[in-house]
């Protein structure tokens, strides 16, 4: 039966029956929605993001911890943390 026909069909019942056809349309749909498994999310290349290497040339990351180390300091004493 084609959408068409569904509708055609649906459109000649009695509003009772479309009452009907509707609660059983909207519980079948509230049923499958619930129990559709969830999926493995889409594999994504990171080497191909474009992201990935973009701070390759910068000097000041060559050491990264001593980077973030010098990020950290400077914050704590910018905030009047304590951090030793």
């Amino acid at each position: 039966m084609t959408n068409e026909e569904m509708l055609r069909e649906f459109s000649a019942l009695p509003p009772e029956g479309q009452r009907i056809v509707t609660e059983i349309v909207s519980a079948l749909r509230q049923r499958y929605v619930n129990k559709q498994p969830a999926g493995r999310p889409e594999s994504v290349n990171l080497l191909a993001e474009p992201f990935i290497g973009m701070w390759k040339d910068r000097e000041e990351t060559a050491d990264s911890t001593e980077w973030v180390r010098n990020l950290r300091e400077q914050e704590w004493e910018n905030s009047g943390i304590d951090h030793r």
